[in-house]
């Protein structure tokens, strides 16, 4: 299994702040918020990571992690030069995993716990990671058979949402993500969409879930950094 960690964007939604550097370097708490996905995958035994950022800032991640050895991983780094979606960003990293099963992870997302185990239980297919919210109509909603652990449908900050399970943004994929990928065309918004890659795998009834247990938060606007922010705090304070 390798990495991915997702760290491109312009970070609009937070800007000034992201006006002289990438949102994944901001603070979280006492942390740059890239080492939170990065601790993901490190908890999950995944030592073989790529991080693909948009060339503005990259040079900057390079010299905050450098080659990752001070974690005990093996950094590789790519850059998607314009922001043509995450299942387009997703796409530069098909050298990079060699045929093998990947993770992927948005880089403003931050897990209270560790998913080791439904990563370890991995075989083929597809897998995603949901969450019981008070507002799923905020994110991509899941409808799910909780009988064969299979998501029926995604849908994307539905009006009516189908059920209270959201979509984090965490993936685990079989090599054939990337000929996915390949069949997409860009949606509205000129972008390849990580929702059409769930949905090939949905199609096919090879899609997978598992319920996150502890705190889980994106970071990519104000509240939601500063949410992300508190809930770090918490843990760290109930760990002392």
């Amino acid at each position: 299994m390798k990495g991915i960690i997702l760290a491109g964007g312009t970070g609009s939604r937070l800007y000034p702040l992201t006006k002289v550097t990438n949102k994944h370097l901001l603070p979280v708490y006492d942390k740059p918020m890239i080492y939170y996905p990065l601790q993901t995958f490190i908890d999950a035994g995944i030592d073989d990571i790529m991080i693909v950022s948009g060339k503005g800032h990259a040079g900057h991640f390079l010299e905050l992690l450098g080659s990752g050895a001070e974690f005990g991983v093996r950094l590789t780094y790519e850059i998607q030069d314009e922001a043509g979606g995450i299942a387009q960003a997703l796409a530069l990293a098909g050298d990079f995993a060699d045929d093998d099963n990947v993770t992927v992870i948005l880089g403003d997302n931050i897990f209270q716990d560790s998913v080791k185990d439904a990563m370890q239980l991995f075989e083929t297919g597809a897998h995603i990671f949901l969450k019981k919210v008070l507002d799923a109509g905020r994110f991509g909603v899941a409808e799910v058979d909780e009988g064969s652990r299979q998501v029926l449908s995604i849908e994307e900050k539905p009006d009516v949402p189908k059920s209270d399970y959201a979509v984090t943004g965490l993936y685990v994929y079989d090599s054939s993500v990337f000929e996915i990928i390949q069949t997409l065309k860009p949606s509205g918004r000129g972008e390849l969409e990580i929702t059409d890659v769930n949905n090939e795998y949905i199609r096919q009834g090879s899609m997978k879930y598992s319920v996150v247990d502890g705190h889980w938060s994106d970071a990519g606007t104000f509240d939601s950094l500063l949410r992300a922010g508190l809930m770090v705090q918490n843990k760290v304070n109930n760990t002392m």
